[in-house]
């Protein structure tokens, strides 16, 4: 694993704006890029797509390493998609890449009816999740799982970190149907590799006990999760998380199995507290009867400011300081 510790930073504009990971934390280059090349190196079938983003979706990589097998597609993300549908009918596996907020809302169409509709190995990258960057709502793409959580037979993963993500390719690429990968580019902070942890598709993981708290999380907020746990430690308050990768299928079982008790719950994530892994836990502990207190840490309903994102990510909630000053707002 390619991992460096990089020195502590003044905050540029750029720097600010381009990368969410904390100061000295280990983080891992590129690792989709990578990881789709390992797979291709075994499966020819692997082809990899771009909307003019190669560069800004680590698809650079695998575009560099098998330019046969590439294809550039220009600013035309609904073509892209059906051209990954095509590829999908005759055998091949796409890997389709551009940012999220343009494979959600303004291919939406194409990804449902020509690629989830009839069921096809399509997998969709989407760039840029959430609040991970600070160009504004046009950039930000913070209701992606509420447009997709409802389209019929799609896989939605949300990755923590670089171990994540490398273990998640070769398992999207197995997987029959279409996927929605939000994908975390550049450098990416390694974080479940402390844990003992293997991703498993459609299956949540406990990371670490608790006994006051529990943190269900998926996406970069199990990295903030687990910060805040460490945290808390100091205030004698001890904190579980449950890192939930597989937004859609969600793993009920595991998480119910966690909120039967009397902890206090908080549900994390990078994405609009409308339609998301939230409202998913809250929804399936209603179903089932399930009473416990939950408290979401979310974005809130609204387009969001542009601007640097350690600044955006205390502002919004999303950092370690917010989540811990939750927690002991409501024990």
């Amino acid at each position: 694993m390619n991992t460096t510790t990089g020195p502590r930073r003044r905050l540029t504009t750029s720097a600010m704006i381009a990368s969410f990971a904390d100061p000295d934390q280990r983080t891992v280059g590129a690792p989709f890029g990578h990881a789709l090349n390992r797979l291709a190196d075994e499966r020819p079938e692997i082809v990899g797509l771009s909307a003019d983003l190669a560069k800004y979706t680590d698809m650079h990589v695998f575009r560099d390493a098998n330019p046969d097998r590439f294809f550039q597609m220009g600013m035309a993300e609904q073509a892209m998609l059906g051209a990954a549908a095509g590829m999908a009918e005759v055998g091949l596996v796409p890997f389709a890449s551009t940012y999220s907020v343009f494979a959600t809302r303004r291919a939406y169409d194409f990804l449902c009816l020509d690629i989830a509709e009839p069921g096809l190995n399509v997998n969709v990258v989407g760039a840029l999740p959430g609040l991970t960057t600070g160009y504004g709502p046009s950039h930000q793409a913070t209701e992606d799982l509420a447009i997709l959580r409802a389209c019929p037979n799609l896989t939605i993963v949300d990755p923590c970190d670089a171990t994540d993500i490398e273990q998640a390719v070769p398992q999207l690429a197995d997987h029959p149907g279409p996927t929605y990968l939000r994908l975390l580019r550049g450098r990416v902070p390694a974080v479940l590799d402390e844990y003992d942890y293997r991703f498993e598709l459609g299956r949540a993981a406990l990371l670490r006990p608790g006994r006051d708290v529990l943190f269900v999380s998926t996406g970069l907020m199990t990295m903030r999760a687990l910060q805040a746990a460490s945290r808390l430690e100091a205030d004698h308050v001890d904190a579980a998380v449950l890192h939930v990768p597989t937004v859609k299928p969600l793993d009920t079982e595991t998480i119910l199995r966690e909120l039967r008790t009397d902890r206090l719950v908080v549900t994390a994530e990078n994405h609009s507290v409308v339609g998301g892994l939230s409202e998913s836990v809250a929804a399936a502990a209603a179903w089932a009867g399930v009473a416990t207190r939950i408290r979401p840490a979310a974005l809130p309903d609204e387009f969001l400011a542009a601007g640097a994102l350690p600044t955006l990510h205390d502002r919004y909630g999303l950092s370690t300081d917010a989540l811990c000053a939750q927690v002991k707002a409501k024990l």
